[in-house]
């Protein structure tokens, strides 16, 4: 498959996923966000492959939307806004029940959408000097699309802190609010991302498959057809369309 917004890469059983738009931090535009969906829904279909890694090139892992894209989304109706955000919360669906190990390398800047990639992965490595926020409320909207998956991945109390206030935050704090599971130079996260690997190789494919469903069923996440991502959409589509009739 050819994609422009990212790489893809394979070696034997783990498939690599690089978001490639370097010159704008990685920032998500309506065409990464297709093709990423498009990537992981491919790699899961693929009996071949155990292991997704999900990356970014460049600076940073994700700077959050593009500034141009939320221009363009603000100065259309809400049809087009919630048809658009169903994309979006439909690629954080995709990534969160993906039959594969998905495992998300941090490094630089993790904003917004980018902690909607993270927290609907298994595993979060992130570099100790990367930086986090949810800037949403600072720009006159909230996380609406990303924060099933942060909820159920940190919990109420951390999203009250960090969605409400919009402050960044280190990766040291996101390893306490448990949206990561390690943090680390980079050679060491590289070394807990082989460890990882490895260990997901030796496991049976329908094994981690009926693990993964068990964990959803347990956390009470388990339907992709559950209201929530739907009043999500519906949501940031309302905010969206109210900003641009306030310009």
């Amino acid at each position: 498959m050819d994609f422009t917004t990212i790489q893809i890469g394979i070696e034997k059983n783990v498939a690599r996923i690089a978001l490639n738009r370097p010159e704008v931090r990685n920032a998500m535009n309506a065409q990464m966000i297709r093709e990423l969906t498009e990537a992981v829904k491919w790699l899961d279909s693929r009996d071949d492959i155990m292991v997704i890694e999900i990356c970014g090139n460049g600076k940073c892992f994700c700077a959050g939307a593009d500034l141009n894209y939320m221009k363009e989304m603000a100065n259309v109706g809400y049809e087009e806004n919630a048809a658009d955000a169903r994309r979006l919360a439909n690629l954080f669906k995709t990534i969160y029940f993906c039959n594969k190990a998905v495992i998300s390398l941090v490094h630089g800047a993790c904003v917004g959408g980018g902690n909607g990639i993270t927290a609907a992965s298994d595993i979060v490595l992130a570099e100790k000097e990367t930086k986090f926020a949810f800037p949403e409320v600072k720009i006159g909207l909230t996380p609406a699309t990303i924060s099933p998956f942060v909820i159920a991945k940190c919990g109420e109390t951390a999203v009250h802190d960090l969605m409400l206030s919009g402050r960044r935050f280190s990766a040291q704090e996101a390893f306490n609010f448990k949206l990561v599971n390690f943090v680390g130079t980079m050679d060491e996260i590289n070394e807990r991302l082989n460890f990882y690997i490895k260990e997901f190789l030796e496991v049976k494919p329908m094994a981690l498959r009926n693990c993964k469903m068990l964990l959803r069923t347990v956390a009470h996440r388990d339907d992709p057809n559950d209201p929530v991502f739907e009043k999500t959409a519906q949501a940031i589509a309302i905010q969206r369309t109210m900003m641009s009739s306030e310009r």
